[in-house]
């Protein structure tokens, strides 16, 4: 594990910033989860840095089992989702 997870598993998100959150990938809730903020609906995680979580489909690593490490599948925005 990387010194940058290894902190960011140190910090805690605010639960009012915690409230507003969805995945960027497909606006499901997040949940924190050994570190990540949880997608429960598309399962991808995104890693939370001195406590400021990093919404970024980029940064973001699959978490459910039999899914590839991290997210390049995932489309990163309106050019990529429409095939522009």
């Amino acid at each position: 594990m990387d010194q940058e997870h290894a902190e960011g598993r140190q910090h805690t998100v605010d639960a009012r910033l915690l409230s507003l959150l969805v995945c960027p990938a497909c606006h499901g809730p997040v949940a924190p989860r050994e570190g990540l903020l949880l997608c429960e609906a598309c399962g991808l995680g995104y890693p939370v840095r001195d406590g400021i979580p990093v919404m970024l489909i980029s940064e973001a690593v699959r978490q459910r089992p039999g899914e590839a490490g991290p997210a390049d599948n995932a489309p990163r925005g309106p050019d990529e989702r429409h095939g522009q």
